[in-house]
């Protein structure tokens, strides 16, 4: 069996999981137009929307990216956004969709990210997930997909509670990122963060290493947006109910601490199948594995 025959059966396997797979937080999520919830950043005029206001596009050029970020911060909770990305030569240039506790990188933030690398024709996505505590990442996963991310709108989705940080796409989980209960340097879960997403050049380090640079004679390059959703604590200055954890909320109960049954089936086919990378399996550049490295997902 050839590698492109191999690659068509992921696909139908993945088709059937993301079908069958009941997603608890469609009932209780709450959307709004992207005014409602969003700002620019920076290069207003490198963000446009479609006639209906509900897609939304960001540009990168040889000259500037673009981005958004939340009205409103939040402490734990469901984030569901769906993305197109970059279609075509891509090499170079990333789609970043991430909270933060600041409005910029600094040096004691925390961050829950994924990034899209982009690709040279031809070759697949890679999707960079990374996990940052007072400014500490170097946490980096990366996956391939199961689809072709530029031909349509696939969910990428964030479970954030006390117990365990969950990344899904289309429904199926394809990291889970443990708490151990106790105070620890690799868990973020003290501070406030917003949602943002931009697209940037990062060629010197995005693809195969930085080998491969932005053909810029094919800008603009655009990743384009829809249907936000959030069911989350929104935090409020200066008595935020967001400081302890609550179960009145369904992400933050019992059901929503661990994976289901059926989500660890899909987790363990993402896990055979998809990682590219996990630094928890890196001992060359951790000889001692990092602390969180020895909590199970499975529990």
């Amino acid at each position: 069996m050839d590698a492109r025959s191999s690659f068509s059966i992921l696909l139908f396997i993945a088709a059937i999981i993301a079908a069958a797979y009941y997603d608890p937080a469609e009932a209780a999520m709450t959307k709004g137009s992207f005014e409602d919830n969003f700002s620019i950043m920076w290069s207003e005029d490198h963000f446009t929307t479609s006639d209906d206001g509900q897609i939304w596009n960001l540009s990168l050029d040889n000259n500037t990216g673009c981005g958004f970020q939340t009205k409103q911060r939040y402490r734990f909770g469901w984030f569901s956004m769906k993305l197109k990305l970059v279609g075509g030569d891509s090499a170079g240039v990333v789609t970043a969709y991430y909270m933060c506790s600041e409005n910029g990188a600094g040096p004691t933030r925390d961050e829950i990210d994924f990034e899209f690398l982009g690709n040279r024709t031809g070759q697949p996505y890679l999707v960079q997930t990374n996990v940052y505590k007072n400014g500490t990442g170097n946490r980096e996963m990366r996956h391939m997909l199961w689809f072709d991310p530029t031909e349509d709108y696939h969910t990428y989705s964030i479970l954030w509670n006390n117990h365990q940080l969950v990344f899904f796409v289309d429904r199926v989980p394809i990291r889970v990122f443990k708490n151990n209960e106790k105070p620890n340097d690799f868990f973020p879960n003290e501070k406030p963060m917003y949602l943002f997403s931009s697209v940037w050049n990062a060629d010197e380090w995005a693809t195969r290493g930085g080998l491969e640079k932005t053909n810029w004679k094919l800008a603009p390059f655009v990743s384009s947006y829809k249907d936000f959703s959030v069911d989350a604590c929104q935090w409020e200055d200066p008595y935020p109910k967001c400081v302890s954890t609550t179960t009145k909320n369904w992400w933050d109960q019992y059901g929503s601490w661990h994976l289901s049954g059926d989500q660890k089936m899909d987790y363990a086919w993402v896990q055979r199948n998809l990682v590219i990378y996990d630094y928890c399996n890196d001992s060359e550049r951790f000889p001692t594995l990092p602390e969180e490295c020895s909590l199970s997902p499975w529990e």
